[in-house]
């Protein structure tokens, strides 16, 4: 059986007391409905101001997850206001998204910031998670996990098909080396099995639908 990564972006969303909600609702699923995650890894992505605590409660609740960062700054260690740098990230997670559509979109950012930011992920013990929009997207090198997130599926609830997720995800497998491929863009716990279930495509990259934490249970649940 292969690998399924289960992705929740949270993008700018939520406080620190929602966060502590979320996450009790959260384990209180499991409680109820508990299933084996073998072949099943659980990855969350808070915002920044949400990482320590996250931790904190994941780890006191005993959850199966894993924490993410949303970004990463292009730069290493020094003077750079503003930045959260990848050192600075390890102490807190194990996972990055990076090159999201809607930043390359509302921040401008270029394939080369995109690929020193993969460069100081792997660097620092980061696996970074890069995002494509497309076959023409360039990948950095030592990408090994690629999430392919069609701009007109991304919060529209108009997710791409199955077939269409399939056919990049071999694409990029073929042409990149790429290990692993997950899918985003609308998925919902109704849809994820179509995705999960084509043999390239190892796992989702869930927005709105991972803010509920019934839902997020679900959607891993049913992949």
């Amino acid at each position: 059986m292969k690998k399924l990564f289960i992705v929740a972006n949270w993008k700018s969303n939520k406080t620190i007391n929602e966060t502590e909600k979320w996450l009790h609702d959260f384990s209180g699923e499991f409680k109820r409905n508990p299933f084996s995650l073998d072949h099943k890894e659980v990855i969350v992505s808070p915002s920044f101001t949400l990482l320590e605590h996250s931790r904190y409660c994941a780890s006191n609740l005993n959850l199966p997850i894993e924490l993410a960062t949303q970004d990463i700054s292009p730069f290493d260690e020094g003077a750079y206001t503003g930045e959260i740098n990848a050192k600075q990230i390890r102490e807190f997670a194990d996972y990055v998204i990076i090159g999201h559509s809607e930043r390359r979109k509302n921040f401008n950012e270029s394939d080369e910031m995109l690929s020193k930011k993969v460069e100081l992920a792997n660097k620092y013990g980061l696996t970074p998670i890069f995002c494509v929009q497309g076959k023409e997207t360039q990948i950095p090198s030592d990408s090994p996990i690629i999430a392919y997130e069609p701009i007109d599926a991304i919060g529209t609830g108009h997710p791409d098909t199955a077939e269409n997720a399939e056919d990049i995800a071999s694409f990029f497998k073929r042409n990149h080396g790429v290990s692993y491929v997950l899918y985003g863009g609308s998925v919902t716990s109704k849809n994820v099995k179509d995705f999960t279930q084509m043999p390239n495509i190892d796992g989702v990259l869930v927005g709105a639908a991972s803010l509920d934490a019934k839902e997020f249970y679900e959607i891993i649940q049913n992949a």
